[in-house]
């Protein structure tokens, strides 16, 4: 009896302050609201197993659930998840809403863990088809969000998704996308900085994509005002 106490004990002991939680998303999008469900949880941080269920914000009803195996987010000083917010080294949110493919409807991006680059966020995709009207995972977003630096960043005015890389400390690239109706990314322009050389300098090599042909630039620049801090 006393080893079934003590056992007991220790068992509730290892596992305080982990619960599942849910966590009800209203102002990330105009259009949906969105229940989070994950399955641990602490005071700072949830993880693992999460169920996400997207409801109309007119209707109430259910549009669309979605599964993650690992849906890890960070929770706020209210113990509340953030919403839209893509840092690069920084806070990646569980859900983002934007749209991805440029077509003039929200699509829907979900935290699967730890994947990218270094260990970093990484996300399933999902773009929404007017036919069959839901959501469907794209598996090129997909791995545009898992190949590189966290979640790819959106630039609505130029329509373009802009991915970032590193190789240790002093190697860098910047990556753009175009999405082609019909055909998917096609890759536009390319930003590497190189200051491995060890010196005092960085090299920039550019190339970019003007009526299907690439023309590239390199140049040197010096490393101090190079990198503003």
């Amino acid at each position: 009896m006393i080893r079934c106490f003590i056992l007991t004990f220790l068992l509730g002991a290892a596992t305080a302050g982990h619960a599942q939680r849910s966590f009800t998303i209203s102002k990330a999008s105009a259009r949906y609201s969105a229940k989070i469900t994950a399955a641990d949880c602490t005071t700072e941080q949830c993880q693992g197993a999460g169920t996400i269920r997207l409801y109309d914000k007119q209707t109430k009803q259910l549009v669309q659930t979605f599964i993650s195996e690992d849906l890890n987010f960070y929770l706020d000083a209210r113990q509340q998840p953030s919403v839209n917010t893509v840092e690069l080294y920084g806070e990646q949110s569980p859900l983002l809403f934007d749209d991805f493919n440029f077509d003039s409807t929200e699509d829907l991006a979900i935290r699967n863990g730890n994947n990218s680059s270094y260990g970093g966020p990484s996300y399933d995709v999902y773009v929404y088809a007017s036919h069959p009207r839901k959501f469907i995972r794209s598996a090129e977003l997909t791995a545009l969000a898992t190949d590189n630096l966290g979640m790819f960043t959106v630039d609505s005015k130029r329509k373009r998704l802009i991915t970032f890389g590193k190789g240790g400390c002093c190697w860098h690239m910047t990556t753009e996308y175009a999405v082609i109706p019909g055909k998917g990314l096609s890759e536009v322009l390319t930003i590497e900085e190189d200051a491995t050389g060890g010196g005092e300098k960085v090299t920039v090599k550019t190339r970019r994509k003007t009526n299907g042909r690439w023309t590239t630039t390199t140049r040197s620049y010096p490393i101090k005002g190079y990198y503003k801090e």
